[in-house]
This record gives C-alpha cells, structure tokens and sequence, in this order.
C-alpha cells in the first residue's frame, strides 16, 4: 500500500503541476512576457509547487528531513538527471546571462542555505524570511532590468491563447491535485522508511525528489522539442533557486526546519553544491556557452555517484 500512495501522490503531483504550468504560461501569454522571463519565474515557480506543497506539508506533519531533503534531492536531480537528459538530446547554446546573472544567483542560494544550515542544523523562521526576500529582490530585477534585454524573444502571437474560465480552472484542478498528491506521497514515503528501516532522508532524495523533478523534466525535453531553448535551460536554474529561496523560505517562515539527519549536511548538500558549480566549466569546455551529449554523460554519471552514496 505505501507504494500505491507513493505512486498515486505522484501522479497527482504531476497532474497538477502540469495543470498550474499550464495556467501560469496562460496567463503570461495574455500579458505578453517573454520567454527567457517565463522560463525563470513562471514555469519556474509552477514547476517547484509540488516541492513547495510536499516540503511545507512534511514540516506540519513533523518530518522536517523529508522537507529538506526533498529539495536538495530535487536540486541534484533538475541539473543531474533532468539537465543532463536533456542535453543528450540536444545541445542547447548557452545564453550569456546564464554566467552573468541565472548561474551566480543559483550558487549564491545554495551558499546561503549551506551557510544557515551548517552549524546550528536548523533553518530558523528568520532565515526563510531572508531567503524568500532575496528571491522577491531578483524578481524584481529580473523584470526591470533582464525583459528589456530580451526584447526580441517575445513570444510568438500564434502561440494558443486560453480562455480566462480554462486559466480559472487548471488552477483550480492543480491545486487540488498538488495538495491532495501531498498527502498520499507523505503518507507512503513515512510508510515506506518505515517498513524497510531505512531513514526518510533516503526516501525524500531518492524516490521523492524523482518523483517532484518530473515536472521539471516534462518540461524541459517539451522545451527542447519545440526548440525553445530558452526556457529549458532556464527553467531548470530557476527551479533550483525556486526551491532554495521560496519553497525552503515559505517553510522555514511557516515552521523552522530541523534536520535530524546529519547525511543531509555531511553528504547531500555537498554534492547539491558540486553539481551546482560543475555546470561552469562544462558551459565553457570545450566549446564556449554550448551543452552537448558528452555534458550530459558526465551530469547523469555524476547523479549515479550521488545516489549511490545516498544509498549505500
């Protein structure tokens, strides 16, 4: 029966994830946002709601390791597994803001989460306060400074415009979903750990953080086949900044995080910022702002490695 909840709440996650993208690209259609800024807010913020609703509802329900270490799981596998799939698809070229702005913001909420999380193995109500205002600052940014930028990536006006009754109703549908998927992914992961004596962290970055990265991965190989690179690539770097600075920040402020389980800090968050930093070099080597099959062997060798260590 746990694996019957595991399963069904993931559908359900995935339902209303797609649902929510849907509503949220809709209506960014009707406002006429560009695409590299749709990638990194919009499908952003739609696509880490399932990591928002499962990390804020495990931290009510007393398991804060399941919180955590959703999101650092889920983290590895958008650049590791995700990236890394669909980049063996096909190359992507590399925008420059990506080494300017996109890559630098994502390290720096990674350092900061380290750097709050490290000594006291908590992240406290003020310190979510703190990381959910640095991401508002950088939206901010991002409309005021990048979309005049991109200009010339608006989108196409052929593209399908929804009604306002359709954007109503996928939002509803996805919220429905994304809540109630929640509650039978919680319900079988606890079960789960229980049952086979291992502990939640292992479920939350393993079978969890796959299960909320699909959405992620949905989106971008979409992306890629209708070769709108741009919100790909971007939609993934801003997944992981969402992850960190508003579903970890919106839980913090709602409940402070305490991290039970020291594999969190003495494996996992490593490896969350190793994957994190390789993806400059790889950018730049051996050809400049370009991904390609070879980048994607190493990403999804190197997210082996970390499940294998999480296991083992």
């Amino acid at each position: 029966m746990n694996l019957v909840f595991i399963l069904s709440g993931l559908a359900l996650l995935i339902l209303g994830g797609n649902w929510l993208l849907k509503s949220a690209v809709g209506l960014s259609l009707r406002l006429n946002i560009p695409k590299i800024v749709i990638g990194m807010t919009v499908v952003s913020f739609a696509t880490s709601a399932p990591e928002l609703i499962v990390s804020v509802k495990s931290a009510l329900d007393g398991f804060p390791d399941l919180a955590m270490g959703n999101v650092i799981g889920s983290n590895v596998a958008n650049i590791g597994l995700v990236l890394g799939i669909t980049i063996i698809l096909s190359k992507i070229e590399v925008e420059r803001s990506f080494y300017k702005t996109d890559w630098p913001i994502m390290m720096l909420a990674s350092l900061m989460l380290f750097g709050f999380v490290y000594s006291d193995h908590t992240l406290q109500r003020y310190e979510g306060v703190i990381l959910f205002s640095f991401l508002i600052v950088f939206l901010v940014y991002l409309l005021r400074v990048q979309k005049p930028a991109v200009v010339d990536e608006s989108l196409e006006e052929n593209q399908e415009q929804l009604s306002t009754f359709t954007i109503v109703l996928f939002l509803i549908l996805g919220g429905v979903s994304l809540w109630g998927g929640s509650e039978l992914l919680i319900k079988g992961a606890v079960g789960m750990a229980e049952h086979y004596g291992v502990s939640r962290r292992v479920i939350a970055v393993t079978v969890i953080s796959i299960g909320t990265s699909v959405p992620e991965l949905a989106a971008s190989i979409i992306a890629v086949m209708k070769k709108e690179k741009a919100i790909s690539l971007g939609n993934l770097i801003g997944s992981n900044m969402f992850n960190i600075l508003a579903v970890l920040g919106i839980t913090a402020m709602i409940k402070p995080i305490v991290i039970n389980d020291h594999g969190l800090l003495n494996n996992d968050i490593y490896w969350m910022l190793g994957i994190s930093f390789i993806i400059l070099p790889l950018v730049f080597i051996p050809r400049g702002l370009r991904l390609g099959w070879r980048d994607g062997i190493i990403l999804l060798g190197l997210y082996g490695g970390f499940v294998w260590t999480t296991l083992s």
